[in-house]
């Protein structure tokens, strides 16, 4: 699990609605299911039904790139849900002040399908590791705070944060915090729900979605359609040049006078 950081004056952030309807859909989400599953006899195949699981998705179930980041483990621990909700409630406000409910949602949503479909990528295009670090179900909204820290850190560089409510760090010391922390995670082949491999997909996302306004993938589309737009104009433009040079000057007018011996001059009818 990433380092859960607080901003810098010590206050708790006010989340706005975007991120309050996120915490308190998560939170439904796994109360739902832990009240089921724990007191209601329902059986745990409900749960499983929801997450990852490459075979499943092969065969059609594509469902589960999108409901895996809901859920999280309903029985024996608090653990997973609490750091998923905390990890948000703290770097999240900003961003969503900073960007606006639609993108922050936006870059949520997007961040949780590229943290699972480039986990299951590389489990495709090389099984024998991707089975050692992913495990056979993966779930949960942990690799997003990555994504969010990543966003926050490239974001806000010149801010400062208090690590665990004590250390105060820079954006740039949390960007080499959080990708360190999932390299040694990997290496230390940690026990995680979400798989090892789902917060690299989600920092990837963090980069291109959230580092900076615009972000570096929306200035790379916008590049590429002015680079299209030039071409455009410069194409319009060869075909007047084009154009204009099948086009003739006739002479008009009427001829100089001539005597009765020369011959009868041009006359434009």
């Amino acid at each position: 699990m990433p380092p859960t950081p607080t901003l810098s004056s010590f206050g708790f952030p006010k989340p706005g609605p975007g991120l309050r309807a996120v915490l308190l859909g998560l939170f439904s989400v796994w109360l739902t299911l832990a009240l089921a599953i724990n007191f209601g006899g329902a059986d745990p195949a409900l749960f499983f039904a929801l997450t990852g699981n490459v075979d499943d998705i092969l065969h059609g179930q594509l469902w589960r790139l999108l409901t895996a980041p809901l859920v999280h483990v309903p029985t024996g621990s608090l653990r997973h849900i609490l750091g998923a909700l905390l990890g948000l409630y703290f770097l999240s406000p900003s961003l969503e002040q900073s960007w606006g409910t639609r993108r922050f949602l936006g870059f949520l949503g997007l961040s949780a399908l590229s943290a699972y479909l480039v986990q299951l990528l590389f489990v495709l295009a090389w099984p024998s590791l991707g089975q050692r670090l992913v495990p056979a179900h993966w779930f949960g909204a942990m690799p997003v705070v990555s994504a969010i820290s990543i966003a926050w850190a490239l974001h806000f560089k010149a801010r400062t944060l208090h690590l665990m409510m004590v250390l105060p760090i820079t954006g740039k010391t949390l960007l080499w915090l959080t990708v360190g922390f999932n390299l040694l995670a990997v290496i230390a082949l940690e026990d995680a729900p979400h798989g090892r491999l789902a917060p690299f997909g989600a920092m990837l996302a963090g980069w291109l979605l959230g580092g900076g306004t615009p972000s570096p993938l929306r200035r790379w589309w916008l590049q590429r359609k002015l680079r299209r737009l030039d071409a455009q104009a410069r194409r319009e433009a060869q075909e007047r040049r084009r154009a204009a040079s099948l086009l003739r000057v006739v002479q008009g007018g009427k001829a100089p006078p001539r005597s009765d011996d020369e011959e009868p001059g041009p006359w434009l009818n």
